[in-house]
């Protein structure tokens, strides 16, 4: 089956990418590390066993963006709110299954996005929960076949979020994989230098 990893990424400007975390140190400072940490990111989930998409914004920018590595293939995220984005992202899939992720997980490897495609053998989504009710994975065996109301009327940013999103794949067979945690915060960046947390 072939597989396909979407990575959600945004131009690493002061200002406009990890702006909670740059209220707590500095806009440049934040812009820095998220750039560093994806392109680490990148490096780790290079894998045979799937093909990596880079779903960039802005979409131009992102588009000619020499920031990324060249030789992956990009999308542009388009308009609308984050769950309308990741629903497009994963409907341009053409076939086989998909797991969209965040770039900001400090903690993810290869394992993880492994157990994650495992899990859709036997189910028709999986879920990787984020420590604060949100989550850092989405996966659909089928991202081309998506239900009505996908990711619609979700609570992003609070601790409702995974749960409205399950909510919105009824009558699918949904699993889930690791807890891992992403930073939003000086507090969550501090807790990733001592160490990644998984459960």
């Amino acid at each position: 089956m072939n597989r396909t990893l979407i990575i959600m990424l945004k131009e690493p400007h002061p200002g406009r990418v990890k702006t909670r975390l740059g209220r707590d140190i500095g806009m440049t400072s934040a812009a820095w590390w998220f750039r560093h940490q994806t392109r680490h990111l990148l490096r780790r989930l290079d894998d045979p066993r799937w093909q990596i998409v880079l779903a960039v914004s802005p979409d131009a920018e992102g588009m000619r963006s020499r920031v990324w590595p060249a030789g992956l293939p990009r999308l542009a995220q388009g308009r609308g709110d984050l769950g309308q984005r990741m629903a497009r992202m994963l409907g341009h899939v053409p076939q086989g299954s998909a797991c969209l992720i965040g770039a900001d997980i400090p903690g993810m490897n290869r394992v993880h996005v492994a157990k994650a495609f495992s899990r859709l053998g036997s189910h028709d989504a999986v879920f990787g929960p984020a420590a604060d009710g949100g989550f850092w994975l989405i996966g659909l065996k089928h991202p081309r076949r998506q239900p009505p109301g996908f990711f619609q009327n979700v609570r992003w940013s609070t601790p409702d979020a995974l749960a409205d999103s399950r909510a919105t794949l009824r009558d699918h067979r949904i699993a889930t994989c690791d807890t891992l945690s992403d930073v939003d915060t000086a507090d969550d960046l501090n807790m990733t230098l001592a160490g990644p947390r998984a459960s």
